[in-house]
């Protein structure tokens, strides 16, 4: 098994979408996968639809937004991309000139200047407001890491919380396991690494030859799995105290964090008789643990459950994004 986590002594840990449709008329917020928000003008009698902002919302891979900015701006796919090596984004230096985790999720003013050089820098420049203050750093040195370190914490922590009130719970997970020299096996990361978003997860994927392999590595993948919002990074910096190594989301609104093996695999029964109820046959797939599902001594084993929040992934495409409706504006 390949290690990336230094001893105890001296840790530092390794480094490492939803659609927002908002209906003017009725001040609804409706998920899915779009981020202009338009704004209805007359001209010479004949309204016209333009967009005025663009909506980010948490959790999004930057390979997201890319997308949206080319949508937003009316430019051919790949675009904001290319237009990477000349934004002269100020990121740190781990993130070597990968943006991801840096994205900021806000709602960012469009322009008849805007070009995807200025709107990437102005998602940089406010990440670097939110991430770089005394709260911040102050949080990621008590969990012995660096800033960096704590936002790619925090996009795990973004990814794999089924809610916002579990987001603290998941970031001690993430802290015991590396704390205790086991591997993350979160799916998420296993997800990232194949540009997907599945609750499925096989034993074939686990043995993926890739440093997101979270199954096969030992400590943080070595940068964000996609870009997250306040509440995570607050919950990454301020975890609440628990032994808790496993979890997972039996049902929508229950989900069981333990630090006992036994007591995991009684819960993920449960949820696999929920799932394979004649009820449930035909709902939408349910969240599963990541892949806090193997004790050390399974480290090997097929992996037996599924990623817990996948934020993209089918199943939630047509569900509620509250996180996103409060969705900090971004400033100059």
């Amino acid at each position: 098994m390949h290690q990336n986590t230094p001893p105890r002594g001296t840790i530092r840990l390794t480094r490492r979408g939803r659609l927002v449709l908002i209906l003017l008329a009725t001040g609804a917020v409706v998920a899915g996968a779009a981020v202009v928000v338009p704004l209805l003008t007359v001209r010479h009698g004949v309204e016209e639809t333009k967009p005025v902002s663009l909506v980010i919302p948490e959790g999004w891979r930057a390979s997201q937004v890319y997308g949206a900015v080319d949508k937003a701006l009316a430019l051919p796919a790949g675009s904001t991309e290319k237009a990477l090596a000349k934004a002269r984004l100020k990121l740190p230096r781990d993130a070597a000139g990968n943006p991801e985790g840096y994205l900021f999720p806000a709602t960012y003013p469009l322009t008849k200047k805007t070009t995807p050089e200025s709107l990437l820098s102005f998602m940089v420049n406010t990440a670097n407001k939110k991430f770089n203050g005394a709260p911040v750093a102050a949080g990621a040195q008590r969990n012995a890491m660096n800033v960096y370190q704590a936002v790619t914490v925090a996009s795990i922590v973004q990814a794999e919380a089924a809610s916002k009130a579990d987001m603290g719970k998941v970031a001690r997970v993430v802290f015991n396991r590396l704390e205790r020299g086991m591997p993350l096996q979160m799916d998420s990361t296993l997800n990232y690494a194949l540009k997907r978003a599945t609750l499925k997860t096989s034993a074939d994927d686990t043995k993926l030859a890739s440093p997101y392999n979270s199954y096969q590595r030992m400590g943080l993948p070595p940068t964000p799995i996609d870009n997250p919002g306040e509440e995570a990074m607050r919950a990454t910096i301020n975890p609440p105290a628990g032994d808790w190594l496993y979890f997972v989301t039996v049902r929508p609104g229950d989900t069981r964090f333990t630090a006992d093996f036994a007591e995991h695999q009684r819960n993920v029964a449960e949820f696999n008789a929920l799932q394979n109820s004649p009820a449930q046959q035909n709902s939408p797939a349910q969240q599963k643990s990541p892949a806090q599902q193997q004790s050390p001594a399974q480290q090997n084993a097929p992996a037996q459950q599924k990623n817990p929040a996948q934020q993209n992934s089918p199943a939630q495409q047509n569900s509620p994004i509250q996180q996103n409706a409060s969705a900090p504006q971004a400033t100059k």
